[in-house]
């Protein structure tokens, strides 16, 4: 048995990985998906100074006040910021790092300087126009998500905190445990995330690919828990 933590995507939160939750308990794998401050259950305690920093900090809560050791550390998409701050903060507790289609950043990048300028000051204005003044408006979901998924998420997607984007990752140093990462092939437009694929296989972390889009979590279940069960057993 693996125990498994996720950093979560932007817009999104805990709920989204309930698709996983009966697979990964059937497979013998603890499986944790806490939300940030600021979205899904926890959207009212949102304000706008909720930063990388304080998502990082929430799971770093998480990992100490449960006792977590040996953990999986799962990043998706913006997760990835999250995750990897995470494994910087709490070395010890953390074995194994996983990217899902997801940012890998350096020390001292924020979300904002790895997207096109274009779209980081079209999100910059959408949460200054936003009803709260910082929250950036929810994006779609990638077309090929099934109706009733799209009926069940779209619905609980929040608005995220700009400074969670905007905040620039603090490392002490790059993290030492084992990396993999776990590539969407089914890309869409804007694809984000390729050139952080590509910089896993250059720099030799154990790579994969699922046959799905940007939520394969929501999408294609079965693959995802195929590919997390072999890095448990690595």
């Amino acid at each position: 048995m693996a125990t498994f933590v996720v950093t979560h995507g932007a817009w999104s939160a805990g709920w989204a990985w309930k698709k996983m939750r009966p697979l990964m308990r059937a497979a013998g794998h603890e499986l944790w998906t806490p939300t940030y401050t600021g979205l899904g259950e926890r959207a009212h305690l949102g304000h706008a100074d909720v930063s990388l920093d304080t998502h990082i900090q929430d799971i770093v809560a998480v990992l100490e006040t449960e006792d977590l050791t040996n953990v999986i550390l799962i990043g998706h998409s913006y997760g990835g910021m999250v995750a990897t701050g995470v494994a910087d903060r709490a070395r010890d507790r953390v074995a194994k790092l996983v990217y899902l289609d997801a940012f890998a950043p350096a020390d001292g990048q924020a979300i904002f300087d790895l997207v096109p300028p274009d779209i980081a000051a079209r999100m910059r204005a959408g949460a200054a126009a936003s009803e709260s003044g910082f929250g950036i408006p929810v994006n779609p979901m990638p077309s090929d998500t099934a109706p009733e998924d799209q009926a069940w998420a779209g619905p609980r997607r929040k608005p995220q905190p700009v400074q969670a984007f905007a905040t620039k990752l603090k490392l002490s140093a790059e993290p030492a445990m084992p990396r993999f990462y776990i590539y969407a092939k089914k890309a869409g437009i804007g694809d984000n995330f390729r050139q952080f694929y590509q910089r896993a296989q250059r720099e030799e972390w154990k790579t994969y690919e699922v046959d799905a889009s940007h939520n394969p979590h929501i999408t294609n279940p079965q693959a995802l828990l195929a590919i997390l069960n072999e890095i448990a057993s690595t």
